[in-house]
């Protein structure tokens, strides 16, 4: 398989990107990477990476999206940006999925304008996958669409729970609603409207119905729906939420101890590692053809290599391929 590495993106410029293809080079011998960047600045970094004859190809693109930049802008005055010749990469076939720890927004963007979307598809949707004390679920979307119809909704549904089952070996994903309350007709109408598509449709069996935002890590499902608006801010309170408890931790209990500091602190660690979004590396837009990952901005070797570790996975496992049988099953028409 080959995917293509946005190796500009990110905070900290093309090293990661290439430390962390090393890493996933070594731990996927069927994976051929196409790094599109600026040439002048990857070839010395990729000469002293030493990475594997045969299996790593360049595509020059000297311009690249900033963090600060809006993706609109960015799309017109720069069309041959890393991530969106990455983009045109994946739409002429020549790749079979891309990889991108740059601007969020502009990676959706190069989706969106392609319009090269999964069949059943209206709108893709960023995936993510959150801790919970049962394990883990996906919340779908975190950021793509925030402004959805009822229909997108039931479409990340089905889209959230194959991948939960296929790519988190979770045999029979239930699914919840986003809402402002467990009872049914609480919320304002789009999520009443997806509540009811949710109770018509072949997923009824697995929709629990609608959850509050506590309910996330508890676990009280496999996969939660809500717009991107939404999914986003519970994604960032998730994230602040965790350094701030760590935090506290660190100075008030750790701090505290005087014989077991060291091996308080090693305990730590380790749940960090364990739940640091470095272990799952990014976040799936589902709906288009192809496979993209999104990392986030400061990854570093180890998350790169673990994104570009689950694009190589959603390849082997033809996930979308199974996302658009499980969408032929939903009643047609939009809503």
């Amino acid at each position: 398989m080959r995917i293509a590495l946005d190796a500009m993106g990110g905070d900290h410029g093309p090293a990661p990107n290439v430390g962390g293809a090393a890493l996933a080079l070594a731990a996927n011998p069927d994976l051929t990477l196409v790094f599109v960047g600026d040439q002048g600045q990857l070839d010395p970094l990729l000469a002293a990476a030493s990475l594997p004859a045969g299996r790593v190809e360049v595509v020059h693109a000297p311009q690249f999206v900033e963090m600060k930049e809006k993706p609109g802008e960015a799309l017109r005055r720069k069309p041959g940006a890393s991530i969106f010749r990455a983009w045109q990469l994946l739409a002429e076939g020549k790749v079979d999925g891309l990889v991108s720890a740059g601007n969020t927004g502009a990676v959706v963007a190069g989706g969106v304008v392609t319009r090269r979307f999964l069949k059943g598809v209206h709108r893709p949707g960023i995936a993510t996958v959150m801790p919970t004390a049962k394990g883990r679920c996906v919340i779908m979307d975190v950021g793509a669409n925030v402004f959805p119809k009822p229909r997108h909704l039931l479409q990340y549904g089905v889209m959230g729970s194959v991948f939960a089952k296929h790519i988190l070996n979770i045999d029979r994903p239930s699914l919840g609603l986003m809402n402002v309350g467990e009872e049914e007709g609480k919320g304002h109408e789009l999520v009443q409207k997806t509540f009811e598509l949710f109770r018509s449709s072949t997923f009824t069996d697995r929709f629990v119905g609608n959850i509050e935002g506590r309910d996330i890590h508890r676990g009280a499902v496999d996969v939660v729906v809500t717009d991107g608006f939404t999914g986003n801010v519970v994604l960032k309170l998730s994230e602040g939420v965790l350094e701030f408890v760590v935090g506290l931790v660190n100075h008030e209990v750790i701090g505290s101890l005087q014989a077991e500091r060291e091996q308080a602190q090693l305990a730590l660690k380790g749940l960090l590692a364990k739940y640091h979004y470095s272990a799952v590396g990014g976040a799936p837009l589902l709906g288009v053809e192809g496979v993209c990952i999104i990392c986030h901005g400061s990854s570093k070797d180890k998350a790169i290599a673990s994104a570009l570790g689950m694009a190589a996975l959603d390849v082997r496992v033809k996930l979308n391929e199974k996302i658009v049988t499980e969408l032929e099953t939903l009643p047609g028409g939009d809503e």
